[in-house]
C-alpha cells in the first residue's frame, strides 16, 4: 500500500478461496452454520481489504488540491490588503501569520490524511499484523507446532 501498487493486481489468495470453495460440501447443521459463519468472516476481510486499498491511493482529487492551493494563495494576498500603515508591524504581522499557519496548517492536515501509508509520525504501520503474527507464534510453541506464514512480506502465496 505504501508504495501504490497494491490494487494493481488480483488477490493471490482468490483463486486458491475460490478453489477450496468449490470442494466444500457442508452437510450437518453444524458445518453449515460454520461454513456460513467462515463466508461471513471472508466477505468482511475481502471488504476491509478493499478498504484499505481505497485508502491507500488517496481520496481527495487533484482539482479539489488546485482549489485549495489556489484559495490559500487568494487569502494570502487579500490579507495584504489589510496592511495599514497606521497600525504596528506587529499586529499586522500577527494578522497575516495567523491566516497563513491556519491555512498551512490546514492543507498540510488534508495532505497527511490523503497519504495514510509513510514512515514517520502518524503514518500507518502494520502494527495489527505484527501482533497478530507473534500470537500465532505464541500459540504454535504451546501446541508444539511451527507456524508456517503461507506468504511473504508482500502477500505473494510461497510455493509448496
Amino acid at each position: 500500500m505504501q508504495a501504490g501498487t497494491l490494487g494493481d493486481t488480483a488477490n493471490p489468495w482468490g483463486v486458491a478461496t475460490f478453489r477450496t470453495l468449490k470442494t466444500v460440501e457442508p452437510r450437518s447443521a453444524t458445518e453449515q452454520a460454520a461454513f456460513a459463519k467462515w463466508l461471513d468472516q471472508r466477505s468482511d476481510r475481502e471488504n476491509a481489504r478493499s478498504d484499505r486499498i481505497h485508502g491507500a491511493e488517496g481520496v481527495i482529487p487533484v482539482p479539489l488540491w488546485i482549489v485549495l492551493l489556489l484559495s490559500a494563495a487568494i487569502i494570502f494576498v487579500f490579507m495584504l490588503f489589510f496592511a495599514d500603515s497606521a497600525e504596528r508591524v506587529v499586529v499586522q504581522a500577527t494578522m497575516m501569520g495567523g491566516v497563513a499557519i491556519v491555512i498551512s496548517s490546514t492543507l498540510l492536515l488534508l495532505w497527511f490524511l490523503d497519504n495514510p501509508y509513510h514512515a514517520g509520525i502518524g503514518g500507518l504501520r502494520p502494527v495489527a499484523m505484527e501482533r497478530g503474527t507473534r500470537i500465532l507464534d505464541q500459540e504454535a510453541a504451546v501446541v508444539g507446532g511451527k507456524l508456517l506464514v503461507p506468504c511473504d512480506e508482500r502477500g505473494t502465496p510461497r510455493a509448496g
